[in-house]
């Protein structure tokens, strides 16, 4: 029987990096579906498409070929972009992308086949109340605003990315905003969500948690069935 763990939670909390970590200790697949928006926005960008323009935006999905490697490279039209969707104008971009009804149409399709065939752990915002709401697993992770901007200004620095705290602030609170308001699938955690604050956590302290939890789970799912 699969194992489906839905980890949501706002930009920068952590969840990508929990949920690979995560998926190599339990032997499962990481899905980033962040990573996949992120590729759409670097599609706009490519194509000369303002991210902020829903129609043609929209159209380019017939063009985006997108695929998600078991070692966590995105490939965006048989080009590896890992790195390049990381970079500043598509991080200020991807929840305008992300808040387009047919573009998450087109990616939560894709998200769900990935469930169907393999035991997962998928990382997003609204993993556990719209992509896969029969999850077995769901865990929202939060963090203050300052606690995930500095996370994100360190993580930004040790991969070469030139940006000040401030900027970094600014744009998470942005998003935070877009992703939280937007009317199609917004970002909140599902009732059945297990809230872990990881504030002041370090990142194996989450890992461990959230194994724990997961673990757990899958106990208590097998009493069921037995």
């Amino acid at each position: 029987m699969n194992l489906v763990v839905a980890l949501d939670g706002p930009s920068a909390s952590g969840k990508s990096t929990i949920a690979h970590i995560l998926a190599k200790r339990l032997g499962l697949v990481h899905v980033d579906t962040g990573a996949m928006y992120r590729a759409v926005t670097l599609l706009c960008f490519k194509r000369g498409v303002d991210p902020k323009d829903e129609k043609k935006a929209c159209e380019l999905l017939k063009d985006a070929d997108i695929k998600l490697t078991i070692d966590d490279k995105v490939i965006l039209n048989g080009e590896d972009v890992t790195k390049e969707i990381r970079n500043k104008y598509v991080s200020d971009n991807v929840s305008y992308i992300a808040s387009y009804k047919t573009v998450r149409l087109f990616l939560v399709e894709q998200q769900r086949k990935l469930a169907d065939n393999l035991s997962i752990v998928m990382d997003g915002r609204d993993i556990g109340t719209y992509v896969l709401p029969e999850a077995d697993v769901k865990i929202y992770q939060v963090a203050s605003v300052e606690t995930r901007a500095q996370r994100r200004y360190k993580e930004n620095q040790e991969k070469g990315i030139s940006t000040s705290y401030e900027e970094v602030l600014e744009n998470l609170k942005k998003r935070d905003y877009i992703d939280s308001h937007r009317d199609f699938a917004p970002l909140k955690p599902a009732k059945d969500s297990i809230i872990l604050d990881t504030s002041n956590l370090t990142i194996e302290q989450v890992v461990d948690e959230c194994e724990r939890i997961i673990k757990e789970k899958v106990k208590e799912r097998n009493e069921n069935i037995g």
